[in-house]
């Protein structure tokens, strides 16, 4: 017997990663007073809804990575949800593909200038 993953319910226990019915609801009428029309709505619904449910998987196998000794749960959500790179780090990295050279001293005030700023 041949399953469809679109209709039939998964083996796992799926309640764990659907959200609450109040999210849903939150995240409908958010979308809704935008005026989004109701396929987008329902699209942006599906879109917060499956983020909820991979955050909680993810933390899920960050818990349940823990207790055997591994030591990779951050790694894992460093990996899984990495961060994009700052305004400096962007600036910084510009400044070192840049094809046309400026005169040291200006690059160098400049490359000190963006390493002073907090990230």
């Amino acid at each position: 017997m041949t399953t469809n993953p679109l209709i039939d319910p998964p083996s796992w226990p799926l309640a764990e990663f659907c959200p609450p019915p109040e999210f849903v609801k939150h995240w409908e009428s958010r979308y809704k007073e935008v005026g989004h029309k109701p396929d987008a709505v329902l699209q942006c619904v599906a879109e917060q809804a499956s983020q909820w449910g991979a955050d909680k998987e993810l933390e899920a196998c960050c818990a349940w990575i823990g207790p055997l000794g591994i030591k990779g749960g951050d790694t894992l959500r460093r990996a899984r949800r990495p961060k994009p790179p700052t305004l400096k780090e962007q600036a910084l990295a510009i400044l070192d593909d840049c094809s046309v050279r400026l005169p040291g001293a200006h690059e160098n005030i400049i490359r000190r200038a963006l390493e002073q700023l907090n990230d």
